[in-house]
């Protein structure tokens, strides 16, 4: 019943090959692409007596009888045509029109209907190239709201409009897929009216997310997304997993070790994750701490649980900057525990490689952290008990599923340090169970954030230069590798020639992406064992970088970077005793938004409350562009606005899945309908592979 929804989008009438190419350059392949795309303003085609009293510039379709065409007394010149409606005189105008044709279309003394946007010349009403020219015994197939839609270059309102209409056209009568009491409390249309509805509004307000038939579709996409979810949640949970229990050996010894005691938080999560790994069902549960929250510890505590159970654990980060950074990190906690921890990364070639795979394969190892290279083929561990992923945006759903066939029933620990609004959350983690460290540990003091504008530069680096002088350490971080001639973003190159020129050779280190692994982990050795004092960086460090020395973030154009990113970036520095500060340099003048964002950031450093500000202030699409790619996009669905769906979404999916596990009653087979309409098929598959 779904195939005329998949067809080609050619196949609908008055779509030929040079507008499909037009429609793929907007993400539509197919008729089911143009249902979901919904119109993103309205024209108001109300027939009305008269223009007068409007304020331009307003859409308007008024009855005229036609006057004298005046003809332009210059080539090029635009010509004019008098009219009058039923209270005032206007003028439509039109350029390059032939003579004849606008005889045609407006012959005088007859009566026309025009429809067009009107303004104001030289004091006088005007109408510039009318939309539509009809005769009045038209008016009656005229609406009284024409939608428009997002549209591409060369494409016009009309073909988009037609083909939108075909597209309704083949929409099927399909069951029932919502709880029916949910679609009674709303006040929801089913699904084919809601279509019809959302693609011939009537009215501004039928625009809104809460207008019944857009909230209903916002709906579908969102319970489609959340069913997925729980059928992943439901196989993973009917995956026997191996119970790894704890007997606190190896961690009693790592937390002797330590010079304080855990956070609270950190112990719950702790007691979460040991009851979760002596389970006999697979782990899979997230980590979510803001920046310096203590998640490292917690994720080796759990490694140790792997490694008292007689198996193995590994440590997946994105970069090798972090995976070497860990590895620094834990190498003292294993110390104390008399375990043997490696790191694996891309570089390591040869006779090296080949002896760590082997220790790994024979269990010498115990825990390895790595980047992508522990995906390849050739690891192979003896007995891996436990994946942690760090930083899971970076890393896809599919790419975590390889990690846990290293080994047989892998509990898998995710951990993030970017705080997730809740709505984001759940559509990104909602097949996940989530231990939150909101507490910071004992001792941390909070960091000073001061704005000022670029201008002057010359005192913060004066600044720098005291503070140098007193032994201290400091960050300087850049948007740009290079200056560009289409860009005056600061430039990491630039800066760094700049401050070495004033501070001196090898006071000043430089760290990009685009700089070779070695020369990028020489200068981060002299930048960690103190020999460099300044660090000139691009946001490589935004994420895991640890340098308790470090007590000054200077962040250039900072009005360029998104909320998350600049709490991460100032989560580099207040790591040590000392009190820290963070410049936030910007360009003048700022706008609003942007001061709003620099503004929100002195005044807070709860990583949560600034997520949701910048969900507020950007929008789910930002959001997810920027840090959290693992989001689904949705086509109609607004996270941001419709947080309250998602939450209704993901509880309706789970009571389905606990009264209809298999999806065969009446609600459970229209439900399979819409994930092959949402195009989550994988969903079907997970359950028919579970």
């Amino acid at each position: 019943m779904l195939f005329p929804l998949f067809a080609a989008i050619e196949d609908l009438a008055g779509v030929g090959p040079k507008t499909a190419k037009l429609l793929a350059a907007l993400d539509i392949t197919r008729p089911r692409d143009l249902l979901l795309t919904l119109p993103l303003q309205l024209v108001d085609r109300r027939l009305r007596p008269t223009v007068q009293g409007l304020v331009p510039p307003a859409a308007a379709t008024v009855e005229v009888t036609v006057g004298r065409h005046l003809p332009s007394m210059r080539r090029g010149g635009p010509t004019r045509v008098e009219v009058q409606d039923a209270e005032c005189a206007f003028t439509l105008v039109f350029f390059r029109a032939k003579g004849d044709w606008l005889k045609q279309q407006l012959p005088p003394g007859e009566r026309r209907i025009v429809s067009g946007k009107i303004d104001l010349f030289d004091g006088r009403i005007q109408i510039t190239h009318p939309d539509l020219i009809l005769p009045p015994e038209a008016a009656i197939d005229l609406p009284d709201w024409e939608p428009v839609y997002p549209l591409t270059a060369g494409l016009a309102q009309r073909q988009m409009g037609r083909a939108a209409q075909a597209a309704l056209e083949r929409v099927p009568e399909l069951a029932e897929w919502i709880d029916p009491a949910l679609v009674t409390r709303e006040g929801w249309p089913r699904w084919h009216e809601a279509l019809a509805a959302a693609h011939h509004p009537r009215g501004q307000e039928a625009l809104s997310p809460a207008a019944p038939a857009r909230a209903r579709l916002a709906y579908d996409e969102l319970f489609a997304h959340q069913l997925t979810l729980a059928l992943a949640r439901a196989r993973a949970r009917r995956q026997p997993g191996r119970p790894s229990r704890a007997t606190d050996r190896l961690s009693r010894q790592v937390l002797a070790a330590l010079p304080y005691a855990p956070t609270g938080a950190q112990s719950r999560a702790m007691s979460e994750i040991a009851a979760d790994m002596a389970s006999d069902r697979r782990m899979n549960r997230l980590l979510q701490g803001d920046v310096g929250a203590g998640k490292t510890l917690v994720a080796f505590l759990a490694l140790c649980i792997a490694v008292e159970a007689g198996g193995q654990g590994v440590l997946m980060a994105p970069t090798e900057i972090l995976a070497r950074q860990h590895l620094e990190a834990l190498a003292p906690l294993a110390e104390s525990a008399g375990l043997r921890v490696e790191i694996l990364t891309g570089r390591d070639k040869g006779a090296a490689r080949a002896a760590k795979l082997e220790a790994l394969a024979s269990g010498a190892i115990a825990i390895l952290i790595g980047t992508h290279a522990v995906f390849q083929a050739d690891v192979v561990f003896r007995d891996l008990r436990l994946a942690v992923i760090d930083e899971q945006h970076r890393f896809g759903v599919t790419q975590r599923m390889e990690l846990g066939a290293k080994g047989a029933g892998v509990d898998v620990l995710v951990m993030t340090a970017t705080p997730i609004p809740r709505s984001l959350a759940l559509a990104q983690y909602g097949d996940m169970e989530v231990s939150l460290l909101d507490e910071k540990p004992p001792g941390r003091l909070p960091v000073q954030t001061r704005v000022l504008p670029d201008d002057r530069i010359g005192e913060v680096v004066a600044h720098l230069g005291r503070a140098i002088a007193e032994g201290r350490q400091a960050y300087w971080v850049c948007p740009l590798v290079e200056e560009s001639e289409t860009s005056d973003l600061a430039a990491a190159s630039e800066r760094f020639r700049d401050l070495r020129a004033t501070f001196g050779e090898g006071v000043v280190a430089l760290v990009h992406g685009q700089m070779p692994p070695a020369e990028k982990d020489a200068a981060m050795a002299d930048f960690v064992a103190g020999r460099a004092r300044v660090l000139v960086a691009t946001t490589v460090i935004e994420v895991g970088v640890n340098v308790p020395a470090a007590s000054i973030m200077v962040i250039e154009r900072a009005e360029t970077f998104g909320l998350a990113q600049l709490h991460q970036l100032r989560g580099r520095v207040g790591r040590g005793s000392a009190a820290s500060t963070c410049l936030l340099l910007y360009q003048a003048p700022l706008s609003q938004t942007a001061g709003r964002r620099l503004q929100l950031l002195r005044e807070t450093e709860d990583g949560f409350r600034i997520a949701e500000e910048d969900l507020a202030m950007r929008g789910a699409g930002d959001v997810i562009g920027t840090a959290q790619s693992g989001v689904p996009r949705f086509r109609i669905a607004d996270l941001e606005r419709q947080a309250g769906l998602m939450e209704t979404a993901r509880s309706d999916a789970r009571l389905l899945l606990t009264q209809d596990p298999d999806l065969t009653g009446a609600r459970g087979r229209a439900a399979r309908v819409l994930l092959w309409l949402m195009e989550q098929d994988r969903a079907l598959r997970l359950m028919t592979v579970g």
